[in-house]
């Protein structure tokens, strides 16, 4: 007789994926600039510590709010006791609102629509169970998050079959990409529910276009199944073009008394806009009644404190301190990202044009031994072991073309990406000059042959001697 679950002693995690595997090596070496400086430096943890002294510094300024106080007095007890899992009208209202503000207030979100939940990965769990059966699928363009293999399919039984983009057009989706995934999906015989997407990117650092949000709002609407568009990076979009919110497009279009109103769903965090991921506060937005009744119901599985969200209420209430947050936190990312990109260029190194997130889609192709996932593998590790950096190969984000690697930027200080930076160049200066060595030796040996074979030649067919 089995004692545990199939569910306990099946291997779909996904923790064998290289992305958690370059983890697990930080873990046992991580650098420390004075203990440990020559451990291995985080680059796979799209963490925002960036803008943590304006955090900081509010909490100094507000003390009833960290010390859960209103008024001077007390309400520890208020918040300790037991709250249904609705939330706190006073945070939802205040989250809905810093959300507008995020997307400059082109859109409106009703608090009544919005479910709290544990962070994202426990929202887009909890879609999967609300629009999907075990077995059913969800279309999703590569490159894509790590995580979603374990977040949507480890215990929803939901399939993933992936949309295929490439690096042709910046990896944008295209009309006929969705239809082979859709096609792909019904020659494995699984029924498509719907599509999700991340907006902005994770891994690409980049927005979706007008023209990918409205192609994908004519797929969803032909075909009959649901939109999920991830949203937890909007506040972090530095530079042009601006972050489009899919309900904006929805609104352009006029969509409120169609059936896709209430078949797009949105996702939001404070763990990427605020770099509170330690807080665990994500969010479901939705216009089907059905899906916020139950998504709120099985949210009792994995509820925001009552003191979390007393606090982040306050916080988020006080509007001259999020306006004067966005835009700092903003040009922040923004001059890091361009030291990560400019310090990448002089070791020889390409990166996708971003213009969010918390992290680089870095092209070293030219690195790799061979145009194969395998040597990707052996560069991967390479850096791993020898630069003592944890990046993420794009084999991970489950990249159509070996070569491809995220590399985080927020999640360090300037100084550590820096020093990250020098180590790569000077990997990549080591990489070099063995190619170069190489050819070297390569070349003296083809002259030699030549040599030693013209000497043959001219042995054979010199004139016999006279006698």
């Amino acid at each position: 007789m089995r004692l545990l679950s199939r569910k306990a002693m099946c291997n779909t995690h996904g923790q064998d994926s290289s992305y958690f595997l370059g983890w697990q090596e930080y873990e046992k070496n991580p650098y420390d600039e004075v203990k440990n400086p020559t451990g291995i430096i985080q680059m796979g943890l799209a963490e925002n510590q960036l803008s943590f002294d304006l955090l900081e510094s509010w909490l100094a300024n507000n003390p009833d709010a960290a010390g859960f106080k209103k008024g001077g007095q007390s309400i520890f007890r208020e918040l300790a006791l037991f709250q249904d899992y609705h939330g706190l009208p006073d945070f939802k209202k205040a989250l809905v609102d810093f959300m507008a503000e995020i997307r400059g207030n082109k859109v409106r979100f009703d608090h009544n629509k919005i479910v709290l939940t544990a962070g994202a990965t426990s929202a887009n769990e909890t879609l999967m169970f609300c629009l999907a059966e075990p077995g059913e699928a969800f279309l999703l363009p590569t490159p894509y998050y790590p995580g979603f293999d374990r977040d949507l399919k480890w215990r929803t039984g939901v399939e993933i079959v992936p949309i295929q983009c490439t690096s042709s057009n910046s990896f944008q989706i295209t009309a006929s990409a969705l239809e082979e995934a859709f096609h792909e999906a019904k020659r494995r015989n699984l029924r498509v529910k719907g599509v999700l997407v991340t907006n902005p990117s994770n891994p690409l650092g980049t927005t979706m276009t007008r023209n990918e949000l409205n192609l994908l709002l004519s797929f969803v609407t032909e075909k009959g199944i649901h939109l999920i568009s991830d949203e937890i990076y909007s506040g972090t979009v530095f530079s042009s073009p601006g972050f489009v919110s899919i309900l904006e497009v929805l609104k352009d279009r006029k969509c409120e008394n169609s059936q896709v109103w209430d078949r797009v769903h949105i996702v939001y965090s404070l763990s990427k806009d605020l770099g509170l991921p330690g807080f665990r506060v994500g969010a479901i937005y939705s216009n089907d009644e059905t899906v916020v009744s139950a998504a709120t119901k099985m949210s009792s599985f994995g509820l925001v404190s009552s003191q979390t969200q007393y606090l982040l209420s306050a916080l988020l209430s006080d509007k001259k301190f999020t306006r004067n947050y966005i835009s700092e936190n903003k040009k922040r990312l923004k001059q890091r990202q361009t030291l990560l990109v400019k310090g990448l260029e002089k070791a020889g190194i390409s990166c996708l044009k971003s213009n969010a997130g918390l992290f680089c889609w870095v092209n070293m192709k030219h690195l790799l031994s061979s145009n194969t996932f395998t040597a990707e593998m052996e560069l991967w590790k390479k850096i791993v072991h020898e630069v003592k950096l944890n990046i993420s190969p794009g084999s991970s984000c489950h990249c159509t073309e070996p070569g491809w690697f995220r590399v985080c930027f927020a999640n360090m200080s300037e100084e550590t990406l820096n020093l990250a930076i020098q180590r790569l160049k000077s990997f990549v200066e080591s990489m070099n000059n063995q190619s170069h060595h190489q050819m070297l030796k390569s070349s003296r040996r083809k002259s030699l042959t030549r040599w030693v074979f013209r000497l043959s030649f001219d042995h054979d067919h010199r004139e016999p001697e006279e006698r």
